[in-house]
């Protein structure tokens, strides 16, 4: 119903964040790889709120969600965004903390080795 949202407030949020921590410059490794999270967050959103639109949960026409039309479908909706989608954005933003982990593992292991074979 509106899952893709939280996803999306997300991508949003860390975009915002990438945005101030480059303008101020910042070391942290996180920070630097902060666009695989977005591009991870924003590309899943996509492809939900396609998902939804083809199901016909999304309309061009107010109140957007299907489900916000009435009282009952609304705490479905709320409830399936509270589990479902903070399920998948935590998901994604730990895929992706396990991707920058193993990225700086591999180039820490690559620095030593290249260091070996021009001396």
């Amino acid at each position: 119903m509106a899952c893709f949202l939280v996803p999306t407030t997300e991508a949003i949020v860390t975009t915002v964040i990438k945005k101030v921590a480059d303008k101020k410059g910042s070391d942290n490794i996180f920070i630097k790889k902060m666009g695989w999270l977005n591009n991870m967050l924003w590309g899943g959103s996509a492809l939900l709120a396609f998902e939804h639109v083809w199901h016909g949960e999304v309309t061009p026409w107010f109140p957007f969600l299907t489900a916000a039309s009435n009282a009952e479908d609304a705490a479905e909706m709320l409830h399936e965004m509270s589990t479902s989608g903070v399920a998948m954005a935590i998901l994604v933003t730990l895929a992706w903390v396990v991707m920058v982990l193993v990225a700086q593992a591999v180039s820490k292991k690559k620095a030593p080795a290249q260091a070996k074979a021009k001396a």
